[in-house]
């Protein structure tokens, strides 16, 4: 049995000084690895604490992929070599071969971890934008002429694209590409049309840190990769590209069934093909990651003008979904929108923090003193 190990991602081109070490990971000739974020000494200690590196994990893990959660206590998936070499070559066998790669999204999230890693597979240098301060579509045309292989592709969060639309030059850009990968969150049907309109050739990815990354495209599993649906609607993933479970959680229900990855997602399966319909949680996804309600509602239960609180999801053409706060304020108090955002942002992930703010009477309840969740989104959605 190996120790989990640290493996810092830097930001921008210097993310490429990983590649070696992935090599070794892929070929399990180096310990199992975490990958944080280099640049972010507060969500590595989060990410730290929570997985631990330095403590024992199982032989054969490869890397510990930690959930996509802003908020709340993450979960790390432990990601063995031939299930990270299963996802990239079933991968490159889609979308019609290897090829070289932009990265354009955090390496040390799995959707871009597994750009270098679909790299390192296919021998190819990836070109690298710097998103540690934000995504500006306008660096795009130029990362996209020095792609040098006859295959080129790109995983973008809808967040991205939607920017992307408003820029002539990135939209000409990706239009060159012969795929975008598009996951992390429901993609607006206008937004999906535009890109097309536009000659972008999209290609909507489902899947998690727990299936090494998109594992369905356009609907469709990658060879190998199963989806059952359980008669509550509930989607379950298998396949070779199957986590080996939580780190430290060994009797988690999500992996309760041998081979099978229980989600939280609610989906159909027609003539073969997944449609999600939507979260059999509370949890929100919005701009490719995940806020968990209640975490939001216990920072912001602290404020002092806030009595009571509830945090949800509504549409949101931009982010997939935007977090809305509904609350009761204390008597003579109007706390603003601002207000609250930064009162949240000094806890928690900005993500975390609500983009719209409804001020009510009275919360709606289901039961006895649970608040309907449901009754707000239909209210204010």
């Amino acid at each position: 049995m190996n120790e989990l190990t640290v493996l810092p991602v830097p930001p921008g081109a210097a993310a490429l000084n990983v590649l070696p070490q992935l090599a070794s990971i892929l070929d399990g000739a180096a310990p199992a690895a975490l990958p944080v974020p280099a640049f972010d000494q507060r969500e590595t200690r989060r990410l730290t604490d929570a997985l631990r590196p330095g403590d024992p994990i199982d032989d054969g893990i490869a890397l510990v992929v930690a959930t996509s959660g802003t908020t709340g206590v993450p979960k790390g998936a432990m990601l063995t070599a031939a299930a990270l070499r299963a996802s990239g070559e079933a991968t490159h066998a889609r979308l019609g071969g290897p090829g070289s790669w932009l990265l354009a999204l955090p390496a040390h999230h799995i959707a871009g971890m597994q750009v270098l890693l679909r790299s390192v597979l296919a021998g190819t240098e990836p070109v690298v934008i710097d998103v540690t301060e934000g995504f500006d579509p306008a660096a795009l045309p130029s990362a996209v002429e020095a792609m040098t292989s006859r295959r080129r592709y790109t995983s973008l969060v809808p967040t991205q694209l939607v920017k992307a639309l408003d820029h002539p030059g990135a939209v000409a850009a990706l239009a060159c590409l012969d795929g975008v990968l598009l996951g992390g969150a429901a993609t607006p049907a206008s937004v999906l049309q535009r890109a097309q309109d536009s000659g972008i050739t999209v290609v909507r990815t489902y899947g998690m840190s727990e299936t090494c990354g998109g594992c369905v495209y356009d609907g469709v599993p990658l060879d190998g990769a199963r989806v059952r649906i359980e008669r509550d609607g509930r989607v379950l993933l298998g396949g070779p590209m199957l986590a080996s479970g939580y780190r430290g959680i060994p009797d988690h229900l999500a992996f309760a069934e041998p081979g099978w990855f229980r989600t939280d997602d609610a989906g159909s399966l027609t003539d073969g093909i997944l449609s999600i319909t939507g979260r059999l949680d509370e949890a929100i996804s919005t701009g490719g990651l995940t806020v968990v309600p209640q975490v939001v509602e216990a920072a912001l239960n602290e404020h002092p003008a806030v009595r009571e609180c509830a945090v949800f999801g509504l549409p949101d053409e931009r982010l997939g979904r935007r977090v809305t706060a509904a609350v009761v304020a204390e008597p003579g108090t109007l706390p603003t929108l601002d207000e609250l955002r930064q009162f949240v942002e000094r806890t928690l992930d900005a993500t975390a923090a609500p983009r719209e703010l409804h001020l009510v009477d009275a919360l709606p309840l289901r039961g006895p003193g649970k608040v309907d969740h449901r009754a707000l989104e239909s209210r204010f959605g």
